[in-house]
Order: C-alpha cells, then sequence, then structure tokens
C-alpha cells in the first residue's frame, strides 16, 4: 500500500463518545498507523439542532485518554482543513450547484406538510412512500416545472431541498472490504435529499465532498451507514471522483439478547459505555479502567487475529491488525471479559505506579503519617494486588495495613475463640517481643519452632492471630503481614484485641 493512506473518524458533537465510536476510531487509528499513513478526527456538526456544547472537547479527551490521538484536525491542521463541516459550509452549496448543472439533482419545493399528507396516504394503502422514479413528475419539483417555474420560484426565495436523481434500471456494484461484492437495484432507492433549506448540506453530501477533498483513501465506519453506501458510491459516480475504499464494521451487541449495545444496557447491568464520565454516567476512566484495557478489549470485539492471543500492547495491534480479519456479524460484548482485562493489566503494572494512584485513598483515611509514605504503600500493593481487579478494590483489600482493626468479624470470632485462646496469644506476645529481624522469614521460623516445642496445634494459634491483627480471615501471608506492620504495631494489635474480645 501507499503511503498515501489517509482515513478519517468523523463523528458528531451531539453527545458523549460511545463505546462502538471509541472501537471504530480505534479501528481507523489502527490501520492508518500499519500502513504509515494519516488519522484524521472530522466534526460533522451540520445538524446545528443536535449540537451539544463540550461534546467536541470530549471527543478529543477521550481519543487522547485512550491512547489514540488523531494526526490532523482540529488544532493539528494537515493542510485540508478547516475540520468542522460548520466552517465548511461555503463549499457544499458549490458541489450542490455542480450535480444541478449536469442533471444528477435537482431542485424540491415539496412542502413537509405535502411530504407527510403523501406517506399517510401510502400507510392506509399499506404501502411506503419513497420519493424516486417512479413518483418524483407527480410531485413539486424541478423535474415536474416548467423551467422559467423553476427560476421564477427561485427568485421570490421559495423553500427548496436538492435532491439525488437517482437512475432507474440499474444494477450497482459495490465494494465491502469486510463484507465482499454488494448488488443493489437502484429501483429500491429513494432520491434522498443532499441540501436543506436552511442552507446546510446533509450528512450524505458535506461526507462525500469533505473525504474527497480530504484526500480519504479509505473509509472504515459502522455498519449503520451501510444503507448509504449506495448513495455514496453513486454521488462519487456523479461527479466523476473515484471513491475511496469502503469498510463497515460490525454492530456491538447488548450482553444478553438481540440488539446494539446502548447506554441503558450499561446503566442496567452496571457497566460504563462511554470512555470519560458525562454529566450522571460514569467513564471507563473513572470506573478505574486503564485506557490500555479499554483499547485491548475493544479491538477484539468484531476482529480476529487469527490466532488465541488475547493480550495486545497497542503496537502489537498495530502490526497485527488488518481490515479482513474483521468479522462481519456483530460482536456481544462482556462485561465480564473487560474486567478480566483490567485485572491482567493492572498485575502488570509496575507497584509504586500503582501506589501513587492509590495514594489519595491513603491519605485520606491512613492515621500514621508513615503508613502514607510511598514506599510502605508499594509493598502493600505487591502483597495484595494480585487480588484486585481495579485500584478502588485496595482498601477493602488492604484496609487494616493503615489502620489497626476496631471490630472482629462476628463470625470469625465465634469460630475461632477458643477457652484458651487468650491464654495462648499471651504466651506469644514474649515470643514476638525479643524478636530483632522481624522479617517473615525469621519471624515465621521462630513462631514455628516455639508451636512445635510447646506441642500447639497451628490451627490453634494461626487464624486466631489473623483474626486479631487484621480483624477477619482475609489477606495474604500472616507473617508477611507482620513484617510490613512491624514488631510494635504487631504486638499492639494482639493486646488490643485480648482486651476487646477478651
Amino acid at each position: 500500500m501507499s503511503s498515501k493512506i489517509r482515513v478519517r473518524f468523523a463523528p458528531s458533537p451531539t453527545g458523549p463518545l460511545h463505546i462502538g465510536g471509541v472501537r471504530t476510531a480505534l479501528f481507523n487509528y489502527l490501520f492508518a498507523k500499519k500502513h504509515g499513513g494519516t488519522f484524521i478526527l472530522r466534526i460533522e456538526d451540520t445538524d446545528q439542532n443536535r449540537y451539544v456544547e463540550g461534546a467536541e472537547q470530549y471527543i478529543i479527551d477521550a481519543l487522547n485518554w485512550c491512547g489514540i490521538p488523531f494526526d490532523e484536525g482540529i488544532g493539528k491542521d494537515g493542510g485540508f482543513g478547516p475540520y468542522r463541516q460548520s466552517e465548511r459550509k461555503s463549499l457544499y452549496k458549490e458541489y450542490a450547484q455542480k450535480l444541478i448543472d449536469n442533471g444528477k439533482a435537482y431542485y424540491a419545493f415539496d412542502t413537509a406538510e405535502k411530504l407527510d399528507f403523501h406517506r399517510k396516504d401510502h400507510e392506509q394503502k399499506g404501502k411506503t412512500f419513497i420519493y424516486n422514479w417512479h413518483n418524483r413528475l407527480k410531485l413539486d419539483n424541478s423535474l415536474s416545472l416548467m423551467p422559467e417555474e423553476v427560476q421564477q420560484r427561485l427568485n421570490n426565495g421559495e423553500d427548496y431541498v436538492i435532491r439525488f436523481l437517482t437512475p432507474p434500471d440499474e444494477k450497482l456494484h459495490l465494494k465491502d472490504i469486510i463484507r465482499g461484492d454488494i448488488e443493489i437495484d437502484t429501483n429500491i432507492l429513494d432520491d434522498k435529499v443532499l441540501f436543506k433549506s436552511d442552507g446546510m448540506p446533509t450528512y450524505h453530501l458535506a461526507n462525500i465532498v469533505d473525504d474527497h477533498l480530504m484526500e480519504i483513501s479509505h473509509v472504515i465506519r459502522g455498519e449503520e451507514w451501510l444503507p448509504s453506501l449506495a448513495l455514496h458510491q453513486q454521488l462519487y459516480d456523479a461527479f466523476g471522483w473515484q471513491a475511496p475504499n469502503f469498510a463497515h464494521l460490525p454492530l456491538i451487541m447488548k450482553p444478553v439478547g438481540k440488539g446494539k449495545l446502548s447506554k441503558r444496557d450499561g446503566e442496567k447491568m452496571g457497566f460504563p459505555v462511554f470512555p470519560l464520565s458525562w454529566q450522571e454516567s460514569e467513564g471507563y476512566k473513572e470506573a478505574g479502567y486503564f485506557p490500555e484495557a479499554v483499547i485491548n478489549f475493544l479491538a477484539l470485539l468484531g476482529w480476529n487475529p487469527g490466532t488465541e492471543q488475547e493480550i495486545f500492547t497497542l503496537s502489537e495491534l498495530v502490526e497485527t491488525f488488518s481490515l479482513e480479519r474483521v468479522n462481519k456479524s456483530g460482536a456481544r460484548f462482556d462485561p465480564e471479559k473487560t474486567k478480566w482485562y483490567n485485572q491482567h493489566y493492572l498485575q502488570k503494572s509496575n507497584n509504586e505506579d500503582l501506589a501513587k494512584l492509590y495514594f489519595p485513598t491513603v491519605d485520606k483515611y491512613a492515621d500514621d503519617a508513615n503508613r502514607k509514605e510511598l514506599g510502605y504503600i508499594t509493598k502493600v500493593i505487591s502483597l495484595i494486588k494480585e487480588r484486585a481487579v481495579f485500584v478502588s478494590d485496595f482498601w477493602e483489600l488492604s484496609d487494616y495495613f493503615f489502620i489497626a482493626p476496631s471490630t472482629y468479624n462476628e463470625k470469625a470470632v465465634k469460630k475461632q475463640w477458643k477457652e484458651d485462646t487468650a491464654d495462648i496469644m499471651n504466651q506469644l506476645i514474649p515470643v514476638l517481643e525479643p524478636i530483632s529481624n522481624f522479617n517473615s522469614e525469621n519471624t515465621e521460623q521462630l513462631v514455628k519452632d516455639w508451636i512445635t516445642e510447646t506441642e500447639l496445634s497451628f490451627g490453634k494459634v494461626m487464624p486466631p492471630l489473623r483474626l486479631f491483627l487484621v480483624g477477619d480471615m482475609k489477606g495474604p501471608h500472616i507473617f508477611d503481614i507482620m513484617e510490613l506492620l512491624g514488631k510494635q504495631e504487631s504486638i499492639s494489635r494482639i493486646q488490643k484485641a485480648l482486651s476487646k474480645l477478651g
């Protein structure tokens, strides 16, 4: 492939970026990077009624957080700008006019009420109203009117739209990298509106003109645009332009049942569907996901590397990715699998980096300044992180390293507190007191020797010891806990538990 690979991600700023949109951006990014190409962000804001304040910046922030920033776009001019369609307004009228001049489009003056009447009339007869070859000459447009009348109405400033003139009785042969060859009968297509009465183009016209002027080589977009492919190909032909290569990505499906993954599914099942928080909705970032985990699980939604490999770095994805291996059928979203990915990336993360992420929580709750030191927090993480999926799990797994227990698990107390427990624990304290090297291995050896010598059972010492130190029966190796807590704190906790439970 030539180095002239240019792809674009072209969202509308009508709200937050859905995770499906992020995947479209990701596949465009991977394809561009694999072929040394350019990944462009274009904002398609022709529908000004649906424009949402802050949505454009959200899209940019989301791509940056995911680690797939655009090469060219708003604030990164590559010589093909502007990159907001609303700022390219003057261009589209000129191209719509070209189509009219070449007999490929026409003016339509039909009022909304008139079209509504036709729709309802068709419905009553059990039919669907389609504005095309079979009725266009009976409707109010420049095909059914005399040229002088058309000119007069334009001069009078009457409202009109510009519609594409779909040729009848043709077979369109379309190509899609993912779906193969597609054949469409033009008789079933309607004459789509290309230019609206408010002076703005529709998506179809703006999209084609921009893709052509920005020299887009591949249009990689969601399956929902597949029905528009016939019109888009015809527009390229009508302008006499070379069409880009098309690839329509499969939908991301609900975790259960049929249909496309929606915000409601996330709310119902308690998982994010946006990369970053938006209003009341939590994003993947705020839910504690690593961007690498999000990118990894999204890449495998609808793309298959052809091997058993499931964990990919971004550079491995770039190297391995190909549109030919994207599936045609929808990919079911699995919230548990996303957690599995996050757990993997958490386990692989450097403990000190995790300690920095964990610090604000420790700082908020821990009462001893020494236990707020990064070195101490890092050691705690090394002991507990294998049980965590998110950084937010750390506190529940490790709170006892920072705060001495003030309550003890009732069930555990019932099971572990025997007649002789207080006596045994009182005997253990003088065993611990003289130990000068209180590291895990040494302390374990000395305590085990004492248990053997006094002919006690391990079951009478170890579980109550854990309960006294932790307040529960959870946590890593007990002597690792003691090493980190230190001798004084370990003894103090045993004494505290004895006075509280005794």
